[in-house]
């Protein structure tokens, strides 16, 4: 990650700031601008793989979620994100105010679905991000970590490529992790039947 501003900014500023039709990803970390890492090729394979997974299964059974190409959590005044991918309830959107003109979500309850594919940033993605996005009680949040970049404390000894899924109960996140190849259980898409392998391999 690279630090741009270290003035402290508050999201409004943050979004006013954000350079349109910007090649680049940037995220608002306690008032600071920061510019995301550039993607692995492997790291935009899972991400298109699952993005294209989850919408066949949306337009085969006409659920109603859409995940958009681009989109930024507001988590606080001084705090926004933008998932690797967003899965966003669509008949919830009418009732966000900034998103019609800003592309921003407010509201946990919006988002059906979290996804971080977790590279050198690993600290942000299982510290603060979970913290933050449990706070938010988005009500599902899977951490790919195809490397195994993971601290031990997160995803034990032997390291090893991991996806672990938070699913919110009773305000607080409870954790899941499925390694080679067994199968995910998401309480939110539970007919996925995808293997962690399968994500990893992105086939």
């Amino acid at each position: 990650m690279t630090t741009l501003l270290s003035q402290l900014k508050t999201f409004d500023e943050f979004i006013d700031w954000y350079p349109q039709d910007s090649v680049n990803k940037y995220e608002l970390y306690d008032g600071v601008i920061v510019e995301m890492p550039k993607p692995t090729g492997k790291h935009s394979e899972i991400g298109g793989f699952l993005v294209l997974e989850l919408g066949i299964k949306f337009r085969q059974q006409q659920l109603p979620y859409l995940i958009p190409k681009e989109c930024l959590i507001k988590l606080a005044d001084d705090r926004g994100y933008e998932p690797d991918v967003i899965v966003l309830n669509r008949s919830l959107l009418p009732l966000e105010p900034r998103w019609s003109k800003e592309s921003v979500i407010t509201q946990g309850a919006t988002i059906a679905l979290a996804i971080e594919i977790v590279s050198t940033n690993w600290r942000d993605d299982y510290g603060r991000k979970v913290n933050d996005y449990e706070t938010l009680e988005i009500p599902e949040l899977w951490l790919i970590d195809y490397q195994g970049l993971g601290g031990i404390r997160y995803i034990g000894s032997p390291k090893q490529p991991v996806i672990s899924i938070y699913t919110l109960t009773e305000g607080e996140y409870l954790v899941n992790q499925f390694r080679g190849d067994e199968l995910l259980q998401s309480s939110s898409f539970p007919e996925l039947n995808l293997t962690a392998n399968q994500i990893f391999q992105s086939n």
